[in-house]
């Protein structure tokens, strides 16, 4: 019976060397296909064939997402109208292992009649591919984990951690930023995660939990159970917030004989709380919430008076927790 286990890490191992050998490949050829790609005033175009199409279709992807416009062409439909995609502003990043794909080169001369920027990336340096290009970057492997040599497996693996390795130099070269990634990723609770501002899920106007600072605990305690978020703010005279109380705070008292009746909540609310402003990120608020060990905030405007509050079930809700 075959140990399937063995065989697995057999591959891991040979894949992992695969992709250990691509630093030698990070030569001035990387550096030139960086700085076409950087300076490129249209597209990135990637072309590639099989399995090399499949990789080419995520490194477009990659690319588009971290800052760099581009998207995937397949050789066959570009023969067949899709070259009109393709401007002289763009560069054109072909892949092909033999650096002899057929498909593939026999659409070179086009993109050489448009005027893009060629660049190839292959594992044969030699290839009439790489021949043809601007820049070769080279992803040349020693060998595939597939038993035969015959299946793309190290190859692709190359294939695409070379790609990763432009997307991410260019992605550094742009200064490409969390709030620019989130752009691109506006859906699902990654988009969530960077794009949502406590302005979109605060607890606002009829809905915001406040009393005074000349209020009764009591008073406190019944605008705490109608707005339903475990906590009220307390403002002064000038509308200000003046102090925050929380059904901590309500725990903590219960032994110190106060009158809830009698006793007014500036005496037992907390001073100065932990605050934050509308255009702050969820994600932000989220952890300041975690390094504080705190389940809500007030929102303040510029003049330190409250406009919402929020608590850690409407992250829940939202998707950022």
């Amino acid at each position: 019976m075959k140990n399937f286990k063995q065989l697995a890490k057999n591959v891991l191992k040979i894949e992992q060397q695969a992709v250990a050998e691509l630093d030698q490949y990070i030569d001035d050829s990387f550096e030139t296909a960086c700085q076409l790609m950087y300076h490129c005033k249209g597209r990135v175009i990637v072309i590639g064939m099989g399995k090399s199409g499949h990789i080419g279709g995520k490194i477009a992807a990659t690319l588009a997402s971290t800052g760099t416009p581009s998207f995937f062409v397949h050789p066959g439909e570009a023969s067949h109208g899709d070259l009109g995609m393709i401007t002289s502003d763009d560069v054109v990043l072909c892949i092909s292992n033999s650096g002899e794909t057929s498909e593939v080169l026999a659409i070179i001369p086009v993109i050489k009649r448009i005027g893009s920027k060629l660049i190839a990336m292959t594992g044969e340096p030699l290839s009439t591919l790489a021949k043809l290009s601007d820049t070769h970057v080279c992803i040349k492997v020693s060998q595939e984990a597939c038993p035969l040599g015959l299946a793309p497996t190290s190859s692709t693996t190359a294939t695409l951690v070379m790609g990763d390795a432009l997307a991410v130099a260019l992605l550094n070269a742009r200064g490409f930023t969390a709030d620019d990634f989130a752009l691109s990723h506006p859906g699902g609770s990654l988009g969530k995660r960077l794009l949502l501002r406590l302005g979109d899920i605060m607890h606002q106007d009829e809905r915001l939990p406040v009393v005074t600072d000349k209020a009764f605990i009591k008073d406190a305690l019944v605008e705490m159970s109608l707005k339903g978020l475990g906590m009220t703010a307390v403002t002064n005279k000038q509308g200000q917030l003046a102090g925050l109380f929380t059904d901590g705070d309500l725990r903590r008292i219960l032994d110190d004989k106060i009158d809830i009746h009698q006793d007014n909540i500036a005496s037992v609310m907390t001073i100065s709380p932990t605050t934050a402003q509308s255009d702050m990120l969820a994600a932000e608020a989220l952890k300041i919430m975690e390094d504080k060990k705190i389940n809500g905030l007030i929102i303040v405007d510029e003049n330190n008076k409250p406009v919402g509050a929020m608590n850690m079930h409407d992250l829940l809700k939202s998707g950022v927790l």
